[in-house]
Parts: structure tokens; sequence; C-alpha cells
């Protein structure tokens, strides 16, 4: 695991159009629509972000991974 002091990446993850307006101040989108893009999107976050904002459907699709030990700060937008 990347030690979490160099973590440094924000990224959101979940469905494109609810997503899409933070790339606008620099957040790495990760598109997902389906539960498995979900997973494949916070493996591939998990090395360098140090925050991930969810959609709604995102975070449920995770579930308590997103609270393993070293997992990101996690953000869930409001339904």
């Amino acid at each position: 695991m990347t030690p979490p002091a160099a973590r440094t990446a924000v990224v959101a993850i979940g469905d494109q159009p609810l997503i899409a307006g933070f790339a606008l101040v620099g957040v790495r989108l990760s598109p997902a629509a389906t539960p498995a893009e979900v997973q494949d999107a916070w493996r591939a976050a998990f090395p360098t972000a140090a925050v991930v904002i969810l959609t709604d459907g995102a975070a449920s699709s995770l579930g308590d991974e997103r609270h393993v030990p070293d997992a990101p700060l996690t953000v869930v937008m409001p339904a």
C-alpha cells in the first residue's frame, strides 16, 4: 500500500452526469454505472486518492469497503 502521506488525488466515482462538474476543479473522474465498475474504480483510486467523492449509488455499491483501514476519506453526494 502507498503510505497515506503520498496520497494527493481527489477522485469522483459514480454516474457520469452526476460527477462531470467536478472536472472543472481538477477532480479526477471515474465514471461507473454498475457495481462492478464502481469496485474497479475504487480499486484504481485507492493507492493515490486522499479523498474520494461518491454518488449515493456508488457508496451503496461499496458498502463497508470504504471504511477499511487506510482507505481514503470518502464523501457521499446527497441523493
